[in-house]
């Protein structure tokens, strides 16, 4: 397990699950290497970074420019020295029908959220394979086993992502590495993605509830980082839709056709005005949470189910050993 004093990247790190996930690692005294587009936020967290006792380099760019996520990671070992965790949390998406969206939007969709993802492994993978350590951590989502409707390019981006992941472990395990590669499959998270996100539709896209703050995903973001899982699941609801999905695909495409479409839009109308990021930052006060606050859940019973997994099976197991050796004595007393 990493202690204080570790070196961490964060794509996607100035907002939303990036950007509570930066705060967990720095509550822990890590050096931070802090990738986003946008400067003025990215100092905002660095300020966040320090004041919570740890280090920050500011690195303005665009994770679907490889060269340049690869010239942050030289700086990153440069500056802290060499990387123990990377996490590839980057993303943007459109809020549309398919047969709405333009081909170059759908394109720059899937350039930042998959290959972003993509050139963050390569370029954490250049500098962990040299000490034959370190750990990389793929943000996921229920999202990448169960697709739903008015997310199709954000549901084709975790799907590829979870596919090379996999296929990267294999390789990975065949050379017996040490490098530990891991992916945690989110729930729905109140993140500001639902105000600045293109939406071409003609209500306020929403979180299909239930809803989770980014602090419940950065702990478990966190946790996952520092323990050899292949997969963790944060929320009941990613864990049950993931479940589902293996025995009723079916019915779920039905349901989610039902109910999905204007699960996913508020009573409000989009703003026609409104700026998105797809292309270009958008220089808002935003940090890590949205505008869904009230209906948000704080913790996860799934999680810490999942943190606490050793401690419930030894439980479990002095419990039933308990019941059994009453059955057991009962029986005696009975016989004799």
């Amino acid at each position: 397990m990493m202690t204080a004093g570790e070196v961490v990247v964060i794509t996607g790190a100035s907002a939303g699950v990036g950007r509570a996930t930066v705060r967990e690692f720095a509550q822990r005294g890590a050096s931070i290497g802090l990738i986003a587009r946008d400067r003025d936020r990215l100092e905002e967290t660095r300020r966040e970074v320090e004041d919570h006792g740890g280090r920050a380099l500011v690195l303005p760019l665009d994770v679907a420019d490889a060269s340049a996520i690869f010239g942050a990671a030289e700086k990153v070992v440069k500056t802290f020295g060499a990387i123990d965790t990377w996490v590839n949390c980057a993303m943007t998406t459109i809020f549309s029908r398919f047969v709405d969206i333009e081909p170059d939007d759908y394109r720059r969709a899937t350039e930042v959220t998959y290959l972003g993802a993509v050139y963050g492994t390569m370029a954490a993978l250049r500098h962990m394979r040299r000490r034959n350590r370190g750990t990389i951590v793929q943000v996921g989502s229920a999202l990448s086993f169960r697709a739903i409707p008015l997310q199709a390019p954000y549901c084709g981006a975790k799907f590829a992502i979870r596919g090379f992941t996999d296929a990267v472990r294999t390789e990975l395990l065949h050379e017996k590495s040490r490098i530990h590669l891991t992916m945690v499959q989110l729930p729905a998270v109140n993140t500001p993605q639902f105000s600045w996100c293109k939406a071409q539709l003609p209500l306020h896209p929403q979180p299909v509830p239930p809803i989770f703050q980014p602090e419940v995903a950065a702990r478990g973001i966190y946790w996952t980082a520092h323990h050899r899982r292949r997969e963790v699941y944060v929320g009941l609801s990613s864990a049950g839709i993931i479940w589902l999905n293996k025995f009723f695909p079916q019915l779920l495409d039905r349901y989610l056709a039902s109910s999905a479409v204007d699960g996913q839009q508020t009573a409000d109308p989009v703003d026609g005005d409104r700026p998105d990021n797809l292309y270009h930052p958008v220089a808002t006060d935003y940090a890590a949470h949205g505008e869904f606050d009230r209906q948000a859940h704080h913790r996860s019973i799934q999680l810490w189910m999942t943190t606490h997994r050793r401690w419930l099976l030894t439980a479990g197991g002095l419990l039933t050993g308990l019941f059994l050796g009453g059955r057991w004595l009962a029986k005696t007393r009975k016989q004799e």
